[in-house]
């Protein structure tokens, strides 16, 4: 089996999107306009990562809190989840269904916590936004200057009657969904919905205790 987790910069990167979105209520950032809103919380969540040494050390229980509290109301996590489950998910009971995008979101949590003290002076560098009015799924495509060579970073967002929520990220090439799905369909196909929901538990309690998975 492909080892089950992304790359540190991918983890990293993924905090970095979501601490982002923590910063929109507060900064009254317009939801209703996709590039501008992650154009905006970018360059205010690179000034609150310099800014909390907690985030920058990994501190699971701070990020968490940011998680819980503040990103998840603009992103579409739930969405997430059912994509990365593909049919799978219809098959899951409504209870497993919460239990997996727990999980999920504690793996990814767990995951990054620690990359996050790598951030320092990188630079975010926007490409042009193209997309049209009537468009209700759009990409912000963008780069992240890391010793000065550019990692792609990309945006996957879709219109709700609240405004845009991100429900993917790309990193240098990788999909966020498409990275799990693989991943979680041979689990599935091993041991059943419930055996997917069991081996998440089971990693998200050994990275709490400090160690690192096989």
């Amino acid at each position: 089996m492909k080892k089950f987790f992304l790359i540190p910069l991918f983890a990293a990167l993924l905090s970095f999107a979501g601490a982002a979105f923590a910063q929109t209520n507060a900064g009254g950032v317009d939801a209703s306009s996709p590039d501008v809103m992650i154009k905006t919380v970018t360059n205010q969540v690179l000034d609150t990562i310099r800014a909390d040494k907690s985030i920058r050390s990994g501190d699971i229980n701070r990020i968490t809190e940011v998680v819980n509290k503040q990103i998840l109301p603009y992103t579409d996590f739930r969405r997430t989840t059912q994509l990365a489950m593909g049919r799978a998910w219809r098959q899951a009971t409504p209870e497993q269904q919460d239990q997996m995008v727990e999980q999920f979101k504690m793996l990814l949590i767990r995951t990054y916590a620690g990359a996050l003290s790598q951030f320092r002076d990188q630079q975010v560098q926007f490409k042009p936004f193209r997309a049209a009015p009537t468009d209700t799924d759009v990409v912000v495509r963008s780069a992240v200057i890391n010793n000065g060579q550019p990692v792609e970073l990309d945006y996957r967002l879709y219109k709700t009657p609240q405004g845009w929520r991100v429900y993917d990220l790309n990193v240098a090439g990788a999909w966020l969904i498409q990275a799990y799905q693989q991943q979680f369909a041979q689990k599935i196909n091993e041991s059943g919905v419930s055996g997917l929901i069991q081996f998440l538990t089971e990693r998200n309690q050994q990275l709490a205790a400090g160690k690192q998975p096989t």
